[in-house]
């Protein structure tokens, strides 16, 4: 009985996964020769100018620039944590497409993630995260 079972559906349900294991395979293989010759082939000429600091083709210096320079690292944090909460809003739109159909465990588990979502942001806010000073 086993054995009809497994001479039946066994052979064309793996069939049907060959062609995906076939193309996984040739991107690792594409991957490892790519990242072997780069290290191996490419060029070696290693010289100070790589190892300093880029900013847009303009020299580095310690002076601050009139008019622009560098840019506050309070700016991306505050940029970072603008995307991180945006992110974890959008969450909210399949709810309110499905909020009929979820019912009061729906309603629940957002209540959940709200407040979640409000006491990170109040950790943030506690720790200066949003100054601007």
């Amino acid at each position: 009985m086993v054995g009809d079972v497994l001479a039946q559906g066994s052979g064309s349900d793996l069939s049907s996964y060959l062609p995906l294991v076939f193309l996984l395979a040739l991107g690792a293989l594409f991957a490892g020769v790519s990242a072997t010759l780069g290290a191996l082939v490419g060029p070696k000429r290693y010289n100070k100018a790589k190892y300093e600091a880029y900013e847009c083709g303009i020299e580095p210096s310690p002076q601050p620039v009139v008019g622009g320079g560098r840019v506050p690292v309070a700016y991306y944090l505050t940029a970072m944590l603008f995307i991180l909460f945006d992110i974890e809003m959008v969450f909210l739109y399949p709810f309110a497409v499905s909020a009929d159909a979820l019912g009061v465990f729906g309603v629940v588990e957002i209540v959940l993630f709200i407040a979640t979502v409000g006491f990170a942001y109040a950790y943030v806010w506690r720790r200066g995260g949003l100054d601007w000073n």
